[in-house]
């Protein structure tokens, strides 16, 4: 009995499902902040509930959009039935900091335990290395 046959489609298949598995986990496209040294990702026993600020009073929450007294309502409803549960804002690097700061601040008196910002790394180009700003204090 041949199985090499069988063995090459598992392999095609296996590799079809490892390209279109991450396609299916992107959210609505922000360009996200960058930063140099992003803390790792950790592990919970509860999914964070992420939510993504995209432009300008567009608030989405599980591909559905929504304004922001809506979003507030459902974060509510959400903390609710599950009280320990971490929220991630995910926010477009052009938007006005206002913007992010107004669902930041209302999350937290909604009560979540802790708020994320979600970021994506930043490279450094050409191997340069931040400077330290010069001290201008005890000379002489």
């Amino acid at each position: 009995m041949n199985v090499t046959p069988l063995v090459d489609v598992v392999l095609v298949l296996l590799i079809i499902f490892m390209v279109v598995t991450p396609r299916m986990e992107q959210n609505v496209q922000v360009d996200l902040p960058g930063i140099f040294n992003p803390d790792p990702e950790v592990e919970s026993s509860v999914d964070p509930l992420k939510v993504t600020v995209a432009k300008r009073g567009e608030y989405w929450i599980n591909d559905q959009k929504y304004d922001l007294d809506t979003t507030i309502e459902l974060l509510s409803s959400e903390h609710a039935s599950e009280p320990l549960r971490r929220l991630v804002l995910r926010a477009d690097a052009k938007l006005p900091y206002g913007d992010v700061r107004e669902i930041f601040a209302r999350s937290q008196r909604v009560g979540f335990p802790g708020v994320a910002l979600m970021v994506g790394e930043r490279h450094r180009t050409s191997g340069a290395t931040p400077q330290a700003p010069p001290d201008h204090g005890a000379e002489g």
